[in-house]
């Protein structure tokens, strides 16, 4: 996991830092505050795991440091670190209620299938990127990106809230756009295969669908089952092959 997880964090900061197909000073920035953001929000996750958990996690800390890749893509480039800070702080805690305490309580949320809280991590976080992004973004620094002129964030007056305005239209509309899109290629796909497994293969898990068990390794409380696994013992066969020594060998 924690592989995985460094490799999508070095991913994440080459493909932000590439967004203005040159080496200048906005793909420095957008380098820079990717790191800066997702360390904060790593490490906020990570103390909100200690304070109400009691301990660190290892998935809560891989969490937080994706809520802050996913919070700083859309201002990457146009806000100056204390903004990155400000906002590694803010996809940390958002994000983790969402997760740990409105998930919970949400009868709604309850019924989704989202192991991997996906809409916690890529949705909050993302929704709270664009909005942040209307706030910090500043002038210079859009000057440099941003094809539209005089382009700055609430913070820094003067037009800078309809900036604002306009990441939270844009966040409904994606909203809108993927629930759309998604649920039409979902009715297509229900057409040919079922959606989701059925209650009875959920409890069996992997086995019931690709009949092997994922992760699976001895001593994890499975018992070895010789009609299962294709395994016999020689000296089962009676030819005296066998006696001295006992072993066991694959049938092809």
């Amino acid at each position: 996991m924690l592989a995985g997880a460094g490799l999508l964090w070095m991913g994440w900061s080459g493909f932000n830092g590439g967004d203005p197909y040159a080496a200048n000073i906005d793909s420095s920035m957008a380098v820079l505050n990717t790191n800066i953001c997702a360390a904060t929000s790593l490490l906020v996750w990570t103390c909100l795991d200690v304070i109400f958990f009691g301990k660190p996690s290892v998935i809560g800390a891989v969490q937080g440091m994706i809520t802050g890749l996913v919070c700083i893509t859309p201002a990457a480039g146009v806000v100056q670190g204390w903004a990155a800070i400000a906002m590694g702080v803010l996809s940390g805690i958002i994000p983790w209620f969402t997760m740990m305490v409105l998930h919970k309580r949400s009868t709604l949320l309850q019924k989704v299938d989202d192991t991997l809280g996906v809409f916690h991590t890529h949705a909050v976080a993302g929704v709270l990127g664009g909005a942040l992004t209307g706030l910090f973004a500043e002038p210079a620094l859009c000057s440099l990106f941003l094809p539209v002129t005089n382009s700055k964030g609430a913070f820094y007056g003067g037009p800078g809230g309809v900036q604002f305005l306009k990441q939270l239209a844009g966040a409904c509309f994606i909203i809108g756009w993927n629930v759309v899109a998604t649920s039409i290629i979902l009715l297509v796909i229900s057409l040919v295969i079922p959606l989701r497994m059925t209650d009875e293969q959920l409890l069996i898990g992997d086995d019931a669908v690709h009949g092997e068990e994922a992760y699976a390794l001895w001593g994890d409380g499975e018992k070895y089952d010789n009609t299962r696994h294709g395994l016999y013992d020689d000296t089962t066969h009676g030819d005296g092959r066998g006696q001295g020594a006992r072993g066991v060998t694959i049938e092809l």
